[in-house]
């Protein structure tokens, strides 16, 4: 229970007003369930001569009486009033109509105490799905380099919905029951404290042998749900390497793997099920028992002739037990599905408490860019082993700046540390003497374009790809931006043209295609800093002469910072810094560098490049 009030107090203060209405109406039905088994009571002792005894009317004021005695006696002289000027026949229809009347009054405000649960259970499960997407976008990203992207949709998913399928649809019971068992058990108190005092010995035992049971399956389904994750991982490997596995005729090695988790998972659900379905006829049989040894108490109490509670009340007494149990068994029911959910919110949490190292400044200053980037003595790490140590580098606005080096030597590092995509450990990054650090975020990044090697598109539309992330782009902008990149040409060749969808990750695209779509996208938010991450590496010459094309119009009056893998395109940069292990080692112009005859010699001829 402990957890579920956990998550009420962290998603439920937005339903407040509705959590009230709840609980009234469950208060109300609890109430109402009490008063109509009082018929019972006078059917027994008046129309059934359970009792001999004569009442008379006893005025409502009197202070020889007890009130709980007062209204008891009264009560009683009513029904026999009643049978008197009436006869039995048509006090026992009053008592029926009463019992109709007082049951439609109770299912009413049943209806409405679940009613009203409805607006919470939704909102929650919106609420936790609204947190996960905001913190996934806010997370930086070396928390998704740690995590596989098949657990994390596993955790959006199947995680949000077991919480859905569990403790969300078992609120209602877990507010209900609780209140129906207080308002029972406040009832037996008033009828026999001495009977229920009895009763409470029982009850918990009952509750520690239904609590072993229910003990480890948090702890199973925790499990379950990280195999599951595991096995929403290899899906979605498998979707992005189908390519290879079919070239490497790797299927039947892939299948055996995904059988054998999937084996596992089975196993695993067999037990966790299992043990569910263990609570309903364990509380049934326990409830059967309890039962029991109250009747045989109780009636031991009524034929020893002690006083303590006369045959009718009795009777009535067992009934508001008898209710008690079917709560309480949906409420030992409901704690059992709840651990799933509980389990699943654990795994919810690694993500939506996960700590973002990408910190907002307390009081951000404005950044603009009107002079030059630098980088002073800029160390950077993701584990371990420093990745950048200590570069130094100023890049002055309009100029293209290349930065080369052979695969690992931290060139990319270098480009992601200026956008912040990651925090340096050591010295500082500056735009126009502004630390990066003391931007705003927002403001840092609106002033970036980022092409990389692999085109990012989205399942959608070439106009929705191109003025992505530029809310209020027109028609003309889009198609404008596309023919600088080259683009629009094979876009009007679509059926729908710029309405045409381009598939998953621009899958009905050319690499060529693709890229030249993330170009035009760059041109359209027209930033003041352009990173170019190996834009042309992945293409054949003809893609690239197209690519190479755009990203010239794209880089003018621009300042550029290219990445590069084909040292071709870039022997025009106004600035080449050669990269190895992380330091910069040789900086200048191409035909500089190269009749320096060294590491940027190395490099081009191992390309089997030459002079200019």
């Amino acid at each position: 229970m402990k957890g579920v009030l956990i998550i009420i107090k962290r998603f439920l203060p937005p339903y407040k007003k509705y959590a009230v209405l709840t609980l009234l109406f469950n208060f109300l039905t609890a109430l109402l369930n009490v008063i109509s088994f009082t018929v019972i009571i006078p059917i027994l002792m008046i129309l059934f001569k359970v009792s001999d005894e004569v009442y008379t009317f006893i005025p409502w004021d009197s202070p020889k009486i007890s009130t709980l005695d007062l209204i008891k006696n009264n009560g009683y002289w009513f029904f026999d009033h009643l049978i008197e000027v009436y006869g039995a026949s048509t006090t026992l229809l009053l008592l029926a109509l009463w019992l109709i009347f007082s049951t439609l009054l109770k299912t009413g405000t049943a209806y409405l105490g679940s009613h009203f649960i409805i607006p919470i259970r939704t909102g929650v499960v919106k609420d936790i799905r609204n947190q996960i997407n905001d913190k996934i976008l806010s997370l930086p990203l070396g928390f998704f380099s740690e995590e596989r992207k098949g657990d994390i949709l596993a955790r959006v998913s199947g995680d949000v919905n077991e919480v859905e399928n569990s403790v969300m649809s078992s609120l209602d019971l877990l507010i209900k029951n609780p209140i129906l068992i207080l308002i029972y058990l406040a009832t037996m108190i008033v009828i026999s404290w001495q009977l229920t005092i009895f009763v409470l010995v029982l009850l918990p035992v009952m509750g520690y042998v239904m609590g072993t049971v229910g003990k480890t399956l948090k702890k199973k389904s925790f499990e379950a749900q990280n195999k599951w994750g595991l096995l929403m991982s290899q899906i979605e490997e498998t979707l992005g390497g189908l390519r290879v596995i079919k070239a490497f005729t790797a299927e039947k090695e892939v299948s055996d793997k995904f059988h054998k988790g999937s084996y596992e998972f089975r196993r695993m659900s067999n037990r966790i099920a299992r043990r569910q379905a263990l609570a309903h006829p364990m509380s049934e049989f326990l409830g059967t028992l309890t039962i029991a040894v109250v009747l045989w108490f109780g009636g031991k109490l009524i034929l020893n002739g002690s006083g303590i509670i006369d045959a009718a009340t009795f009777i009535y007494y067992l009934t508001i037990f008898y209710s008690i149990i079917n709560p309480a068994k949906d409420l030992s029911r409901s704690v059992y599905t709840v651990q799933r959910g509980l389990a699943s919110m654990d795994r919810i949490d690694k993500i939506l408490t996960a700590k973002n190292d990408i910190e907002e400044a307390a009081q951000p200053e404005k950044i603009a860019f009107d002079s030059s980037i630098s980088m002073k003595n800029v160390w950077f790490k993701y584990d371990a082993d420093w990745v950048i140590k200590g570069i130094n580098m100023s890049i002055a606005k309009g100029q293209t700046v290349a930065l080369v080096g052979q695969s690992g030597s931290g060139k990319s590092t270098i480009a992601d540390l200026i956008p912040r995509f990651y925090d340096i450990q050591k010295g500082g990054i500056f735009i126009d003497g502004t630390n990066i650090k003391d931007a705003l975020l927002h403001d840092l990044r609106s002033m970036m374009g980022y092409v990389n090697q692999e085109a990012i598109l989205f399942n959608d539309t070439f106009f929705n790809n191109i003025a992505f992330g530029k809310k209020n782009a027109t028609m003309e902008q889009v198609v404008e931006a596309a023919k600088i990149a080259n683009a629009h040409d094979f876009i009007l060749a679509t059926e729908n043209g710029y309405d045409s969808n381009i598939g998953d990750r621009g899958g009905k695209l050319s690499g060529g295609q693709r890229q030249r779509i993330s170009i035009a996208r760059a041109i359209l938010k027209n930033p003041q800093i352009l990173i170019l991450d190996e834009a042309t590496s992945a293409l054949d010459t003809d893609s690239e002469r197209l690519v190479q094309e755009a990203l010239e119009h794209l880089m003018k009056s621009r300042t550029t910072i290219v990445i590069a893998h084909r040292l071709s395109t870039i022997k025009n940069a106004d600035v080449i810094h050669v990269i190895q292990d992380g330091r910069i080692v040789e900086s200048g112009k191409h035909n500089e560098l190269y009749a320096l005859d060294g590491y940027y010699t190395k490099l081009c001829n191992m390309q089997g490049e030459l002079t200019a």
